[in-house]
């Protein structure tokens, strides 16, 4: 009966194990809100490019407290970023950027997800790195 259980057990806790992959990544839907598309102008603090997601800091002057807020912008995979020409030095802390994108659906959060960073010189990057055509310039 003691055998029994501990199967039992171990077969519970290997189905719950194997479930945190799935649950910690999520789809950009269920996190930002496509209906409300925000464009943002800031300064690049940190360009992540971690696992799942690449992430963009950026400080912002608020326009109405004009404090400055740190906001966060999620990106694409980093592997997709550099498979599609982006290399991890061009977007370097202090450079001036406005980012199109979604906000969170927590209001509160200064965070969305990135649809477009478009440099001072017009150069555009998408959520999986630079675009190309006469979109991308």
């Amino acid at each position: 009966m003691k055998r029994i259980l501990h199967v039992a057990l171990l077969c519970g806790l290997t189905l719950t194990g194997a479930g945190i992959p799935a649950w910690a990544h999520h789809s950009f839907a269920a996190a930002y809100d496509m209906s409300k598309q925000i464009t943002i102008q800031g300064t690049i603090v940190e360009v992540r490019l971690t696992n799942p997601h690449s992430h963009f800091f950026l400080d912002v002057k608020n326009p109405e407290t004009g404090k400055t807020e740190r906001w966060s912008f999620e990106a694409g995979t980093p592997s997709g970023m550099i498979r599609n020409g982006y290399n991890k030095n061009e977007i370097k802390a202090g450079t001036v950027v406005t980012i199109k994108g979604y906000h969170a659906r927590d209001l509160t959060q200064n965070a969305g997800m990135l649809q477009q960073l478009i440099m001072p010189d017009g150069k555009t990057y998408g959520m999986f790195g630079p675009q190309e055509g006469a979109a991308g310039r």
